[in-house]
């Protein structure tokens, strides 16, 4: 996984040439279509800004997101917008993203070109040839900038890339470059922190992690599967039934090959999941209540694991962290992981949200801006965004 062999963009002469790139600035976007977090948007400036500094001219492509068909208020003039002032400079957004006349309108603006919304276009989602063909009128280069997507076989990501001479963004070598060295060669102690609701979102990851781990820590909702798994009481806590021989091999597995899986021995439990709800600490959970955070053992116990790693990849929450009362477990885990000297990578949305939320994110060492595609990633999958990329 080597962000320099999919192509890169130091191996591209720019100068007075037109530089497709796939962006992801699928942003949030309060009633009003005001942008809440241009984080996404922040993220793309190294690439387009170096660029310019070359001499290309930056055609920029994203999706703003699910509609179905044209979608006014999904269009992207609040994006254009935003990133003008970010770049200080004018950013020309078209109409379209196709067309014999969008291709004139992008030729003749000047500097950073935005086209609209290519998920208005049928096809975008399916991988349509034809479609990827009329993208790729708009560049002579293309440079693939959007982890966030990558993991999605779509035109104007992998589509074009096959069209056209294509390299990976800075953004895209940065992703590639910290799951490289969580996967490929890390340094160990290697500890991997998985939380969320369901085991069945993560069976692919704890399957592959198992083979590449020195210890995996289990939080979250999808903790009591495998705790129901090894015969302990769960109360009401979330639970899928049709997972627990799945658990049952993994631990198994995790046995054979000595890797040590840490899960929960103490719990803060509510009787109903609400953020006013009565909440005690218990050893064991009893009937009628539901576990919605770990406890304060655990959080000992989780914490000194992750002190003692090299190389540290987070993904999941360890209980309802949106609720303040269920909160501590996440919080306890992401000083952890941000005090670790050691390389530490954070992805999906939710624990981005938590360490975003905590005042943690500057003291990661990398935060992942593709939630799917990094969890393909921890799966051992290739991804299309990437491996499409090469020199032609």
């Amino acid at each position: 996984m080597n962000a320099k062999g999919s192509g890169s963009l130091d191996a591209l002469d720019l100068a007075n040439r037109r530089v497709l790139m796939r962006v992801d600035f699928n942003v949030p976007q309060d009633d009003k279509g005001a942008i809440t977090d241009d984080t996404r948007i922040r993220a793309a400036l190294p690439t387009i800004q170096e660029v310019l500094k070359k001499g290309g001219k930056p055609i920029l492509m994203t999706h703003l997101g699910r509609p179905k068909g044209v979608d006014e208020k999904l269009r992207l003039d609040p994006v254009a917008k935003r990133l003008g002032e970010l770049l200080k400079q004018p950013v020309t957004k078209l109409g379209d993203s196709t067309g014999e006349a969008t291709e004139k309108a992008a030729a003749a603006a000047k500097g950073v070109v935005l086209l609209e919304n290519v998920r208005f276009n049928a096809g975008e989602t399916k991988g349509d040839v034809e479609l990827a063909k009329k993208y790729a009128r708009f560049g002579d280069v293309f440079v693939n900038d959007a982890f966030g997507t990558s993991h999605r076989d779509e035109s104007s990501v992998s589509g074009v890339a096959r069209l056209l001479p294509s390299v990976a963004g800075r953004l895209l070598e940065k992703e590639i470059a910290a799951f490289g060295a969580v996967l490929e060669n890390p340094k160990r102690p290697l500890v991997a922190i998985l939380g969320g609701a369901k085991v069945s979102d993560k069976l692919l990851v704890i399957d592959n992690l198992l083979a590449k781990v020195d210890a995996l820590i289990i939080g979250g909702g999808m903790a009591y599967t495998f705790l129901k798994a090894q015969g302990k009481p769960i109360g009401k806590s979330l639970c899928e039934d049709d997972r627990l021989d799945v658990c049952k091999a993994a631990l198994a597995k995790a046995k054979e090959k000595k890797i040590e899986i840490l899960l929960p021995v103490d719990h803060v439990v509510a009787e109903k999941f609400e953020a006013t709800a009565k909440s005690k600490v218990v050893a064991e959970i009893p009937d009628g209540w539901m576990a919605l955070d770990i406890g304060p053992k655990t959080r000992e116990l989780f914490a000194a694991t992750i002190k003692g790693a090299q190389t540290v990849v987070w993904n999941g929450p360890m209980g309802v962290f949106e609720m303040e009362a269920f909160r501590k477990g996440t919080e306890t885990i992401g000083k952890a992981v941000a005090a670790c000297s050691g390389l530490t990578v954070v992805g999906g949305g939710d624990s981005v949200a938590a360490v975003e939320l905590l005042g943690l994110a500057s003291k990661i060492k990398h935060i992942s801006t593709g939630g799917g595609a990094s969890l393909e990633l921890l799966e051992g999958k290739a991804l299309p965004g990437i491996t499409s990329l090469a020199l032609k």
